[in-house]
C-alpha cells in the first residue's frame, strides 16, 4: 500500500489540492485575496489556488504530525522576519489561515477535532493515501526504475 511517506510531497500536495478545487468541499474565503500568509511575508500569494495547495499541505501536516493544533501550524508555516536594518528573527504565519483551513477541513469530513489536537479522520487518510498511489503510478509510468521502490 502507497502511502504518504512513499511520494514526493510537491507532487502529492498540488494533486490533492487539485482534487480538493475540482470536488469543491473547500473554498476561499473572501479575505483570501488581499491576505498574506504570515507577517514576514511582504505580498500576498502569487497563485490564484493558493488557498487549496495550503488546505492541501495543512492537511499532509495533519497526516504526518498526529494530534496538531495551530500554534504548531504556525511554528511550520513561519519563516524569516527581515527587521529592516536589525537582526533577522524567527515569525510565526498567520493563524487566520491555519484555522480557516482546518475548519473547512474539519467540515468536509477530512479532519477530526480531539482535545489535544486535530487528528486525520479515515475519509481524510483514504484521500490522501489513494491520490499518493495515483501520484506513484504516474511516476513508475514516467521512470520504470522507481518500480522496485
Amino acid at each position: 500500500m502507497t502511502t504518504v511517506y512513499d511520494v514526493p510531497a510537491e507532487i502529492l500536495i498540488n494533486s490533492v489540492a487539485q482534487k480538493l478545487k475540482n470536488d469543491q468541499k473547500v473554498a476561499a474565503p473572501e479575505w483570501a485575496k488581499f491576505a498574506k500568509t504570515g507577517a514576514h511575508k511582504e505580498l500576498a500569494p502569487d497563485k490564484a489556488d493558493w488557498w487549496f495547495v495550503r488546505c492541501a499541505s495543512i492537511l499532509r501536516r495533519v497526516y504526518i504530525d498526529g494530534p496538531v493544533g495551530i500554534s504548531r501550524l504556525r511554528s511550520f508555516y513561519g519563516g524569516r522576519h527581515r527587521n529592516g536594518v536589525k537582526a533577522v528573527h524567527f515569525s510565526k504565519g498567520s493563524g487566520s489561515v491555519a484555522r480557516e483551513a482546518l475548519q473547512q477541513l474539519e467540515k468536509a469530513g477530512f479532519v477530526k477535532n480531539q482535545k489535544t489536537g486535530r487528528i486525520i479522520s479515515p475519509a481524510g487518510q483514504s484521500l490522501l493515501d489513494n491520490t499518493a498511489n495515483e501520484v506513484k503510478t504516474e511516476l513508475v509510468k514516467t521512470n520504470p526504475d522507481l518500480a522496485k521502490y
